[in-house]
């Protein structure tokens, strides 16, 4: 079995490329997420809550920061009111009349201003964005609420982010001792590699050759495998209790399916391109049609590829980490012990969806390449 780690560094190359122009820290594709926020932070300020409502406050304004991203990886905190946090800072690279390099450490969980060579930045606690500010942390608002304080341009390493290269890293090192292992053993896997060579072979004879053909399917193998190992291991990662929701971020997801629409367009045959703009066997009026329908149809495609992993894993986290709240809430002897076995039922369930949404995009990826790559031999007449 041949491995190559090109397309591995491809989507690496890309993901690195596209995350920072879409993804800051707690991006725009969690806008709803945000507004809940600033409403929760609304509320706090206008109304006198009891101690029950505040613990409620405090719980979902937990689960959403949980779901966003963010400038440094908290893992978890403890003490009576969470006042030790056990985590480390990730780098903050700002472009602003030049680079701008420090830890996001200095920025105390959002509390403090951070200085670097002579400016000063802040945090917004509602958005996650970084703001340049004077020295007291000064943020200026609008009259709609909006934050008038410049914005320098962010690239720093957010924790999907980290997660990202943590991932490609894991993977790489993976399926290279998996390819050493066959040089060496006499194309026998040892080792991790055992567990992973028939899910490799159930990707080439039950995804790749049916969907795609036996005659074109080896120049797409590489990217089946590497989407398919990336989306699974970034889900399983978004069930540990590091709470890293990579494939929860419409960034991730989006960058993905545009790069399995970027492959599906220019690898495509004129074939492909032939029954989007000049059906065969169609009535010329109805050509002129059906053209638009099916160039749309090629955008649709990879939007779907985006919505389903984004939404399916957001979904999952949110229903998991309320029915985790819920044991709290409860805080009765049938209650709580209720809510635990949900929520242990759901994580198994999860477990089962993180491999199955890994499948479902691979297998419509090469759907996707199957139809640009085939080869049709009809007549006109027909």
């Amino acid at each position: 079995m041949l491995f190559s780690n090109k397309p591995l560094q491809f989507i690496f190359a890309a993901l690195v490329a596209f995350f920072p122009l879409f993804s800051n820290a707690n991006v725009n594709d969690a806008l709803p997420l945000k507004q809940e926020v600033i409403a929760l932070a609304t509320t706090a300020e206008t109304k006198v809550l009891s101690e029950d409502e505040k613990k409620d406050e405090e719980r979902k304004e937990f689960i959403q920061h949980h779901l966003l991203d963010s400038h440094d990886f908290h893992i978890f905190s403890y003490g009576k009111e969470g006042e030790h946090n056990v985590g480390f800072p990730l780098p903050i690279i700002l472009w602003d009349n030049g680079v701008q390099f420090f830890m996001s450490s200095k920025f105390q969980h959002g509390e403090a201003v951070a200085e670097s060579n002579g400016n000063f930045y802040k945090i917004n606690h509602l958005d996650g964005k970084i703001y340049k500010t004077d020295a007291t942390g000064t943020l200026t608002e609008n009259a709609k609420g909006h934050i008038e304080n410049e914005k320098p341009l962010d690239f720093s390493i957010t924790k999907s982010f980290f997660m990202i290269i943590v991932v490609s890293v894991l993977m790489f090192l993976l399926f290279a001792g998996l390819g050493k292992s066959y040089k060496k053993n006499g194309s026998i896997a040892k080792g991790a590699g055992r567990f992973f060579e028939p899910i490799i072979l159930y990707i080439r004879d039950e995804i790749a050759i049916p969907n795609i053909g036996e005659k074109n399917y080896r120049k797409y193998m590489s990217f089946l495998l590497t989407i398919f190992f990336f989306v699974w291991f970034s889900n399983v990662f978004g069930l540990t209790p590091l709470g890293v929701n990579i494939t929860g971020n419409l960034a991730i997801t989006g960058a993905l399916a545009l790069l399995t629409y970027i492959i599906t367009t220019f690898t495509a045959k004129k074939d492909y391109w032939k029954h989007i703009f000049w059906m065969p066997g169609v009535p010329v009026p109805m050509k002129f049609i059906l053209a638009p329908i099916e160039l749309l149809g090629t955008i649709i495609k990879p939007f779907s590829l985006m919505i389903r992993l984004y939404a399916n894993m957001l979904a999952g986290h949110v229903v998991l980490m309320s029915l985790i709240a819920l044991m709290y809430k409860a805080n009765s002897i049938v209650g709580s012990p209720l809510a635990f076995l949900l929520s242990f039922v759901l994580t198994l369930l999860e477990v089962l969806v993180a491999l199955l949404q890994a499948y479902i995009f691979t297998m419509l990826a090469a759907l996707y390449f199957g139809s640009a790559s085939e080869e049709h031999h009809h007549e006109e007449a027909h």
